[in-house]
């Protein structure tokens, strides 16, 4: 046989196996960058574990530009397929021993748990294997000591979301995206005829994408395996679809995840839902099986920055790993890269679908998380039209800050939770100003329908914020108005409004209410809740722009620079560096001086000489007062010596547009739901704090306002810790081809 390529460096191979999802061109680039820069020889492994049995063409080198251009496309572009050959022993030694003629005893196999329990069988035979292959003559025995032990790490690719150890799967949040692309076309078309739709989406034993889809989509009813409806769900389904219809409501969304079930295990099916409805509303009903579309299209600005810190982590789990290696999962929990023993998430998630067939759904639904289960509760708060009891407390309303997308979807929230806590519920139109000149109205449920999928803030919003000299008027306001409680949504400005007017609230008798601020701004800028309302759609719309940018720049060799928005914080300009693949990233947070650009573009010279026929760099707004994107484009351009042209793209405003993703959609209704129900414990208790929405290891939680001044650096409106900083190395680690080693 052939010896191994390199008796000295590591080398470590990649691939993905199983059903393919949105997001593992991220990990296999980020494995094999981060490899490549670690010193480790790279292989990437075609049709997933078939094709480590058939070897050959299979098992090809990679090098650092292999994996250009792919993050922003679909599926996986080393292909994936499922083997039965690799669950004999004589297909997993023929794949030992198309490995070790390469010299590669690390793997990182990115898949669902079949996958991952797979490749962990074959890590535990491996030494079996490799004996078997030195007995018959196929493997010398030196080579077989010298690569002893095979270590691996997983990466969870699954549009399901099912995988116990990590918050989300690679593939979850595009196919997110995809069902609401649908459900929010369905919706306008059922309006127009006042029809009922039931779309079936994926998941066999786990209900994440059909409840967040649900909750996202502003649905009247969603089954899941987890939670299967009590006896006599067809006429609580049918009754809230009447609600909804005498609330005001034109249109019906029921989502059905494809094994829902009732209580005793039978099968509740999309078309069986459609009769119920058709018998008992007398409604024309539409059946949507969503399908494999769900897997499709390129993947979101989610499933391009998460994957790609997994890959990264999953290609230093590897090469850095010794021979007592235990195997990992590499998930994600908090943002953060978080792992946990292979085969115990594996068993764990495993379990789940047992307890389903068992009918043991509360510890089913206990398997999947505390946010799950919260989610399943706030969901049927806000999907209920029936009357409320009365007696409650009247709790306004109001933006403040910039335009964020999900603001509506906060307010929707807010406003039919709090009704049914039984509470009165008060809009105020522009912001504090509009409080003090008396634009308040109450919402009723029908009010807010179909806001939840809606861009812009029907409230209104300004970064005008009150003067000491209107804090009187506004403290009168909200006495004249018997306001009870205030729910603030909005950016730096009304965060930094509210904590001036704690300080001053013993002089005004109407400060003397709970107030609460929920966090909703593009710039991410704020302490407390890590990721901001409106920030993920403000990322995918970058990534948008960017791949349009980079179709239009394939015919020449040019170079652009993209302005984004974020004030002082560099969080959007970073994590759309991640996601758009850029080789440069400009954040005020590090500065930029004259002999980074000179060295940027002595790099930008030798590369487009080279072959290169693009560069991306992405600046933040603010990242320097002199150096401007056009001061840049116009250095660069200088100094190109001819070898490119460049080209500047300022997106302005467009960030702020759009409708919200499903990701700010989910965590705003998610937010609102806190928000009141912390204002309600407040009255109920007879106290007035005021607060902002903060996290405890990611379940929302009230922090005291007065806390700002210790938390946040008021002249950069940003905070003084901000988590995302730590992922510069990542940026660092895929942006530049190390040299020739």
């Amino acid at each position: 046989m052939p010896t191994a390529t390199n008796q000295h460096r590591p080398a470590i191979a990649v691939l993905t196996s199983g059903g393919d999802a949105p997001g593992m061109n991220a990990v296999v680039r980020a494995v094999v960058r981060t490899a490549i820069g670690a010193g480790a020889e790279v292989y990437a492994v075609f049709e997933g574990l078939q094709g480590l049995v058939d070897g050959g063409d299979r098992i090809r080198r990679f090098e650092w530009r292999s994996v250009g251009s792919v993050l922003h496309r679909g599926g996986t572009v080393i292909g994936t397929a499922r083997s039965t050959d690799f669950r004999t022993r004589d297909g997993r030694r023929r794949a030992a021993q198309h490995l070790l003629e390469r010299g590669i005893d690390r793997l990182v196999v990115v898949g669902g748990d079949g996958s991952l329990t797979g490749t962990d069988v074959f890590r535990a035979g491996w030494p079996e294997l490799l004996a078997e292959l030195v007995e018959a003559g196929t493997v010398p025995a030196e080579i077989a000591a010298r690569h002893g032990h095979l270590v691996i790490a997983g990466v969870v690719g699954s549009i399901d979301n099912d995988m116990v150890g990590t918050d989300m799967t690679v593939g979850a949040d595009t196919a997110l995206h995809r069902i609401l692309e649908a459900i929010d076309a369905l919706a306008s078309t059922a309006a127009s005829h006042q029809r009922s739709f039931v779309v079936e989406v994926m998941g066999r034993h786990c209900g994440y994408l059909a409840l967040m889809a649900a909750i996202a989509g502003g649905a009247d009813y969603v089954l899941i395996p987890e939670n299967p409806p009590a006896e006599g769900w067809e006429d609580d389904m049918c009754t809230r679809l009447r609600e909804g219809r005498a609330a005001g409501r034109r249109e019906s969304i029921v989502v059905v995840a494809e094994g829902a079930t009732d209580r005793d295990g039978r099968a509740i099916t999309s078309t069986q839902v459609r009769d119920v409805l058709a018998d008992r509303l007398g409604e024309d009903v539409r059946v949507t099986i969503l399908g494999h579309v769900q897997r499709g299209g390129a993947p979101s600005a989610y499933d391009r920055w998460m994957p790609t810190l997994l890959g990264h982590a999953a290609a230093l789990e590897v090469v850095q790993a010794g021979p007592d290696h235990e195997p990992q999962l590499i998930g994600v929990r908090d943002n953060r890269v978080y792992r946990t023993p292979l085969m115990d998430a594996v068993e764990r998630t495993r379990q789940i679908p047992q307890l389903i067939e068992a009918g043991r759904y509360r510890e089913a639904m206990a398997a999947r998380g505390s946010s799950f289960t919260d989610m399943v509760e706030v969901f049927d708060r806000i999907a209920r039209a029936h009357e409320a009891p009365s007696g409650g407390a009247r709790i306004a309303v109001l933006h403040g800050g910039g335009l964020a997308p999900g603001m509506n979807t906060a307010v929707r929230a807010a406003v039919r939770f709090g009704q049914s806590r039984g509470h009165t519920m008060l809009g105020v139109t522009g912001s504090f100003l509009g409080l003090v000149d008396g634009r308040i109205d109450e919402l009723a449920w029908g009010d807010v329908d179909g806001w939840v999928g809606l861009g812009g803030a029907e409230l209104g919003t300004r970064r005008r914020m009150p003067t000491m000299e209107q804090y009187y008027a506004v403290s009168r306001a909200l006495e004249n108005y018997d306001i009870d409680a205030l729910l603030v949504v909005g950016g730096h400005w009304a965060y930094q409004a509210v904590y001036e007017m704690h300080v001053e609230r013993d002089r005004y008798p109407g400060f003397s209410i709970p107030v609460i601020c929920l966090p909703a701004t593009i710039d991410n800028n704020l302490p407390g809740w890590e990721t901001t309302i409106g920030a993920d759609t403000a990322l995918n719309e970058i990534v948008a722009g960017v791949d349009r940018l980079k179709q239009s720049a394939m015919a020449s060799q040019r170079a652009f620079v993209v302005e984004v928005m974020g004030r002082y914080c560099g969080y959007l300009a970073l994590l759309g560096a991640l996601c758009t693949g850029a080789e440069r990233v400009y954040l005020h947070e590090e500065g930029v001086t004259l002999a980074d650009l000179s060295q940027d573009v002595e790099r930008m010279v030798a590369s487009f000489r080279a072959g290169r026929r693009f560069h991306l760099a992405i600046r933040n707004e603010s990242a320097s007062e002199g150096y401007t994107t056009d001061v840049m484009c116009r250095l660069f351009a200088e100094e190109s010596q001819g070898e490119f042209d460049v080209r500047p793209m300022v997106l302005g405003h467009l960030q702020q547009g759009g409708n919200p993703t499903p990701f700010d959609r989910v965590h705003a209704t998610r937010l609102a739901a806190y928000c009141v129900d912390w204002l309600s414990a407040q009255i109920s208790a007879g106290t007035s704090q005021w607060a902002f929405v903060g996290s405890d290891h990611g379940r929302p939680t009230a922090e005291p306002i007065r806390a700002m001044a210790d938390l946040v650096d008021s002249a950069l409106a940003r905070p003084r810790e901000q988590w995302w900083l730590a992922l510069r190395p990542v940026m660092a680690a895929l942006a530049t081809e190390p040299d020739d080693r």
